[in-house]
């Protein structure tokens, strides 16, 4: 089959490109800008890619369109082409149960914040295991040479979004996944571009609790009162929590390890590259996950000692003697908190330097401004970058400690000016779900030849 699909720079769409080529169908794609890394993932797979969306794109021997939800909407040329010509079409999340996960034991994790490094994890352990499961996960696992496999086994491990699903079908994606294994991680409110509430996103969680079967198993923190909210509507599976008498965990003393402690069986310690209470809360839910498809607790542990995590979570990608630089995907107060506190606990004696774009809709709505603020006080600076796109007062954020860059070249001398005039060992950490106008290679760069 010939399939062109429409936003294939997309994480969730690139992905779904890498699957249908692996089954073997000819596979092209259009995007409104072509960019790394999904850009050179896809070439490297011999999949055309077209820039720029016009009537064009859509090749004659195409046999089915693949609609993402990115900027996709009535008026797009190449959808118009796609509508008028009667060209098969369906969107990325029912292409993906229709031709993969229909007849495989699903396992998916949801929830505002983790999802990436939930999946990632439940990956790794299950390919530790010898199970050769496909997965899809939005981000680039560093333990995988790629975002998606289909796999050999019957499990297939997915990143379930809550975001719409495509212009036609405004349902969450996740409904059209159907697992059997389910990790809710968390719940709070974010894209605001879609949702009006909090009440909304519940909404779809408790239809995605409706699709599990019987015998299937939902995973939960308990202390997640937004979660247990939802769950109080209804439930009609197994359940297990994270974090309670039966099964729980806690950092090692030197904050880089976890230990691991379910029923009365003797703890598991070891050691890992991850920081902060919520890879922690990450783990016990990728590890819960692992042992209702039938891998040890013992198994996962030994695989987690060798996860080397997601690209932009919390990745280092320049360092030296005194300066370790990070990018990170934080785009949401809590995870901006968390993520801080994890590294604030692993180096207490280093200056941290945080540098946060408000990139996703709903932080540069303004959403989230009362609380922005506290969810970066655990860095000894931070450096807010406000483009015009902007409109909201940002001046509430700044205090000694924090201060309002309006142009990405003043932001770039102020970080190396702070870098260089640092006496202490300095970490900086950039976070923005955005490519940030390229900050971070020229960060790279400038360090490289300082």
């Amino acid at each position: 089959m010939n399939i062109h699909i429409l936003g294939i720079c997309g994480t969730l769409m690139g992905s779904i490109a890498c699957l249908a080529k692996e089954l073997g169908h000819v596979v092209s794609g259009t995007d409104q800008n072509i960019y790394p890394p999904m850009s050179n993932q896809l070439q490297n797979l011999g999949i055309a890619l077209d820039q720029g969306y016009k009537t064009t794109s859509i090749p004659s021997a195409t046999d089915l369109v693949v609609i993402g939800n990115a900027n996709i909407s009535r008026g797009n040329p190449a959808l118009e082409f796609v509508l008028e010509n009667g060209v098969p079409f369906m969107s990325g999340a029912e292409w993906l149960y229709r031709f993969v996960l229909y007849d495989r034991w699903v396992v998916a994790v949801a929830g505002t914040h983790g999802k990436t490094t939930t999946t990632s994890m439940i990956a790794w352990i299950l390919e530790e295991a010898g199970l050769a499961p496909g997965f899809l996960i939005g981000g680039l696992p560093k333990n995988f040479s790629a975002s998606a496999r289909i796999g050999k086994g019957p499990f297939f491990v997915i990143e379930a979004d809550e975001y719409d699903t495509s212009y036609f079908d405004r349902r969450s994606k996740f409904l059209h996944y159907h697992p059997k294994t389910l990790v809710l991680n968390n719940l709070e409110f974010d894209h605001s571009d879609i949702f009006v509430d909090l009440e909304q996103i519940k909404e779809q969680f408790h239809l995605l609790l409706r699709t599990v079967p019987r015998n299937g198993l939902v995973i939960y923190p308990g202390a997640d009162q937004n979660l247990q909210e939802v769950i109080s509507r209804g439930c009609w599976s197994e359940k297990q929590q994270i974090m309670d008498e039966n099964f729980s965990g806690d950092l090692t003393e030197k904050k880089d390890g976890l230990r691991i402690s379910w029923g009365e069986k003797d703890p598991i310690e070891f050691t890992w590259s991850l920081i902060g209470d919520h890879n922690l809360h990450n783990a016990l839910s990728a590890i819960a996950a692992a042992q209702h498809v039938g891998v040890s607790v013992g198994i996962s542990c030994e695989a987690l000692k060798n996860f080397k995590g997601v690209k932009r979570r919390m990745e280092v990608i320049f360092a030296n003697q005194n300066i370790i630089l990070y990018e990170d995907f934080a785009h949401h107060p809590t995870a901006i908190e968390s993520t801080l506190r994890g590294l604030r606990e692993s180096a207490p004696r280093d200056f941290i330097l945080t540098v946060i774009e408000p990139a996703s809709h709903t932080m540069r709505s303004g959403y989230h401004k009362e609380t922005l603020s506290k969810s970066s006080q655990t860095a000894d600076h931070v450096l807010w970058y406000k483009p015009e796109s902007i409109t909201w007062d940002m001046t509430i954020l700044e205090n000694d400690k924090a201060e309002i860059i309006p142009d990405l070249e003043t932001l770039k001398k102020n970080i190396l000016r702070r870098i260089e005039k640092e006496k202490k060992k300095i970490r900086v950490v950039v976070m923005s779900n955005s490519g940030f106008s390229g900050l971070c290679k020229d960060l790279i760069t400038a360090l490289k030849d300082s």
